[in-house]
C-alpha cells in the first residue's frame, strides 16, 4: 500500500502561479478547476480601501503591481502566471491587459495570462462573436468590458449588472441564476458570467442545460488558458468547458 503510494507520486508537479486582488475570496473555487498533478501558487495585490468603481479597478489594473507581485510567485517555478482579475485586465482596453501580460513576463514568468485576456482566447476557440454579459459591477465599470470586448471584435449583444460596490464574493448562485433569466439572450453565441469573485463552478453545465447555449466565467477562462499555457492539455483542460455536466439543471435553483 505504501509503495503504491510512493509509485503514485512520481510525477512531475506542474505549478500556476496566481495574482489576485487584495479582496479574492474563492481560492478554493480555483482549486476545482484544475487536476490532481497541478498546484496554485497565490499571491495578492495590497490592501485598497475603495469601492468598486473604475477608479478601484484602475488601481488593480496598474502592471507595475501585477509586475511586483508577480516576482512573488516565482519561487517555487511555476509553467504560467495568471492575473486572475477581470476588472482589472479590462479597465485600460487591449493596450492595458496587453501591458500587464508584459510586466508579469518582464518580471520573469515563463508565460503569462490574464482573465480577460483568457476570455478573448476562450472566445476565440468557441467562435463566439455575440457575447451576453452578466458583471456583479456598477455600469460604468460594466461598460468598460463591453468597450474591451468590442476592441477584440466581440460584440456585447445584452448586460446585466448587479450594481455591488464590495462584497462581490458574497454573490449566491442563486443571484447568477435570477440574473440570466432577466437576460433577452436572443443572438447571443455565449452567455459570459464576469468577475473571479463570482461563484459559478456549480452553475455551468445547470445554465447551460437551461438557457442552450454555452456558459463561460471568469475563474473557468483563466485557469483554463493557465493551463494550456502550462502545457496541461487533452481532458485535463479541455473539462474545463464541460464543468458541471453531470449537475441536472434542477440543482441550481432560482
Amino acid at each position: 500500500m505504501i509503495n503504491n503510494l510512493f509509485q503514485a507520486d512520481t510525477g512531475d508537479q506542474t505549478g500556476i502561479g496566481v495574482v489576485a486582488p487584495f479582496d479574492f475570496a474563492l481560492d478554493r473555487e480555483l482549486w476545482r478547476w484544475i487536476p490532481h498533478h497541478v498546484t496554485l501558487h497565490t499571491t495578492r495585490l495590497p490592501y485598497l480601501p475603495d469601492p468598486v468603481t473604475v477608479r478601484l479597478a484602475a488601481a488593480l489594473g496598474n502592471p507595475h503591481g501585477v509586475r511586483r507581485a508577480t516576482r512573488d510567485v516565482l519561487v517555487p517555478e511555476p509553467s504560467v502566471v495568471a492575473y486572475a482579475c477581470t476588472s482589472g485586465s479590462f479597465v485600460d482596453g487591449s493596450s492595458g491587459e496587453a501591458a500587464l501580460v508584459a510586466g508579469m513576463l518582464d518580471a520573469g514568468a515563463p508565460a503569462a495570462v490574464t482573465t480577460s485576456g483568457a476570455l478573448v482566447r476562450a472566445c476565440d476557440a468557441l467562435g463566439v462573436r455575440r457575447l451576453a454579459v452578466i458583471t456583479p459591477y456598477v455600469d460604468e465599470v460594466t461598460d468598460r468590458l463591453v468597450r474591451f470586448l468590442a476592441e477584440h471584435g466581440i460584440r456585447t449583444c445584452s448586460s446585466l449588472g448587479l450594481g455591488l460596490l464590495g462584497g462581490i464574493w458574497k454573490t449566491t448562485y442563486a443571484q447568477v441564476v435570477a440574473a440570466a433569466a432577466e437576460m433577452d439572450l436572443t443572438g447571443a453565441d455565449a452567455l459570459f458570467v464576469s468577475c473571479t469573485n463570482v461563484p459559478t463552478y456549480d452553475l455551468i453545465g445547470p445554465l447551460e442545460a437551461r438557457l442552450g447555449i454555452p456558459v463561460i466565467t471568469a475563474n473557468q477562462v483563466t485557469m483554463w488558458a493557465a493551463l494550456r499555457l502550462a502545457g496541461v492539455t487533452g481532458a485535463a483542460a479541455q473539462r474545463l468547458f464541460d464543468a458541471g455536466e453531470d449537475l441536472a439543471p434542477t440543482e441550481i435553483g432560482a
